[in-house]
């Protein structure tokens, strides 16, 4: 039997997620809340979304709280995505290169790995021989266990280019077959973090690049501003913040100033 959500119920899963992670929830997205949380409500023996909100509210279960964070976040991505961020990223790590000085590079919302990976051949391949650093962190600990694995299906790395993908992907055979692991040395060399972007930030340190890219779209302008107002002091003196291609930080922030439409530079 199908567990019904109400409007009521629904409203209180909008707040719960915009307080947890500043994601706004649209009205749309009703019959996603109930697909993804009424597994929940079965592994809990719960009659209705009231009780799991009951749940969730006692704090008794910060397992549980995680949980429904985990699938009340969307995660869409793919290897090499936005190639003209990756353009950037080659000119900035070349130059870096000719200086000896190795980059620091943040994939602020890395969901299942794809896009650190992606920055992490291009990087292994442009500052080989410098000690580079790259941060990857996500709110939600699900993905984030899928990213430190690195197993993706073989479908999904067509865009990577074909050099980085023999050097740094090992083709999965036998019960494997149809399948790609991303090569260990490089999945050692991405630090997975959790952070949550609409709290106080963790020490981490000044960067060079922060890809924010495809996050801000679920956000409200008002968890834009101070999520963007969080994230511009990590920058260094000439660092970048690129957001996705659909994203503007117009009316967002007036501190930074667009070097090309989707990159940002602090004033």
């Amino acid at each position: 039997m199908v567990i019904e959500i109400s409007d009521q119920e629904f409203a209180r899963f909008q707040g719960f997620i915009f307080e947890a992670a500043g994601i706004t929830l649209g009205p749309s997205k009703k019959a996603l809340v109930s697909g993804r949380l009424e597994k929940r409500l079965r592994h809990h023996r719960l009659q209705s979304y009231s009780e799991y909100l009951s749940l969730l509210a006692s704090q008794s279960n910060p397992e549980e709280i995680q949980q429904a964070i985990d699938l009340l976040t969307t995660n869409e991505t793919y290897f090499f995505r936005e190639q003209r961020h990756f353009e950037l990223l080659r000119e900035r790590a070349e130059a870096a290169r000719k200086q000896r000085r190795p980059l620091r590079v943040w994939s602020a919302a890395c969901s299942t790995g794809e896009e650190p990976y992606s920055i992490a051949m291009v990087l292994a391949e442009l500052q080989a021989d410098l000690p580079w650093e790259l941060l990857a962190s996500d709110i939600s600990t699900k993905v984030l266990k899928r990213a430190r694995i690195g197993h993706y299906p073989e479908s999904r790395t067509t865009q990577i280019p074909l050099e980085l993908r023999k050097r740094f992907c090992l083709k999965g055979t036998g019960e494997h077959a149809g399948t790609m692991l991303v090569e260990r040395g490089l999945r050692q060399r991405v630090n997975f973090m959790q952070i949550n972007l609409d709290r106080p930030l963790p020490a981490i340190g000044n960067f060079d690049l922060i890809f924010l890219r495809n996050v801000m779209i679920y956000f409200s302008t008002d968890t834009k501003r101070r999520v963007v107002a969080r994230l511009l002091p990590q920058l260094r003196e000439d660092g970048l913040l690129l957001v996705g291609h659909s994203e503007t930080l117009n009316d967002v922030s007036d501190d930074v100033v667009a070097l090309r439409p989707s990159i940002y530079q602090r004033r």
